[in-house]
């Protein structure tokens, strides 16, 4: 694996420390810019080859990551004059790290295929610090001899790497994931909030709750930010949580469920990004519900 070339697309916070980890491991990188010149700046200095479109990172590359917001940044990277397919050489792996619509993947994986090459889907579980050590969950889909292929990449990146079958699946147990996750993270961060108006210590409420069965990692990360005041534990944006919980309501309604706690969790998070507070991390939710009250 270490002679062929990756491409990289999407050098965010957890893009950007994926790409640090495969650079420390030795791997040659050949990078897009997105938004964050920074990383982009960074992976260069370390070796990495910047390309100006998709196309030209793909005629470049034999493996392709993608690390994207949301479904629709991925289609627009992937299609077109100067779109990843357009220059996607036979045999090319392309993995999609975001999370994603499973229908979009699904389609995306058919193009590819017609194109000559393979597409995985590997959404992924924990934060860009556990990135940098290798230490990713990843949720992989896909055909299984191509993931077979690639399971030691894999495995340089993720801890605990997962094969969940057919296309599509990694994205939809991710947004079955990231609904729970985002709820218990929300309900912590309302109970936070109410503590500051009846009267209640955080780290009190806290100490109670962890002694029981509710105690979680989710929960460690809401109480680093709540009582703590380091964001950093759950460097995930309020932005990408609404747009996860989005996503998974429209998974439910799209089989003809009506997910009364999704709405209700969409709601809050997308109530955050409505006043501005998108970029802020799912751990400051408590400070925005004490702002909206």
């Amino acid at each position: 694996m270490k002679s062929k070339t990756i491409g990289f697309i999407g050098l965010g916070l957890m893009g950007a420390a994926m790409v640090s980890r495969l650079q420390d491991q030795g791997y040659k990188l050949a990078v897009l810019a997105n938004r964050s010149r920074e990383a982009v700046d960074k992976a260069v200095t370390r070796g990495a080859v910047e390309c100006s479109t998709a196309r030209e990172l793909a005629e470049n590359s034999q493996v392709v990551m993608l690390c994207m917001d949301k479904s629709t940044s991925v289609e627009a990277r992937l299609r077109g004059e100067d779109g990843l397919i357009a220059g996607l050489q036979t045999g090319t792996v392309v993995v999609d790290f975001g999370t994603s619509l499973p229908t979009s993947t699904r389609e995306l994986g058919a193009e590819i295929a017609a194109a000559g090459g393979t597409m995985l889907d590997g959404p992924l579980g924990r934060t860009p610090a556990h990135a940098l050590e290798g230490q990713l969950n990843i949720m992989c889909s896909g055909d299984k001899a191509c993931y077979d292929d690639m399971l030691p990449l894999l495995q340089e990146l993720g801890e605990n790497v997962f094969h969940l079958g057919e296309l599509g699946t990694g994205h939809t147990i991710k947004l079955l994931n990231n609904f729970f996750g985002m709820t218990s993270a929300a309900a912590m961060s309302e109970a936070f909030a109410l503590c500051d108006r009846v009267g209640v210590d955080r780290e009190q409420l806290y100490n109670v709750v962890a002694a029981g069965p509710n105690h979680s990692m989710m929960m460690d990360f809401v109480k680093a930010y709540a009582v703590d005041s380091d964001p950093t534990k759950l460097a995930f944006s309020l932005n990408n949580a609404s747009k996860d919980v989005g996503y998974y309501t429209e998974l439910a309604n799209s089989v003809g469920v009506s997910s009364v706690m999704g709405a209700a969790t969409h709601s809050m998070l997308k109530g955050a990004v409505d006043i501005g507070q998108g970029d802020k991390m799912v751990a400051e939710l408590v400070d925005v519900l004490n702002m909206k009250n």
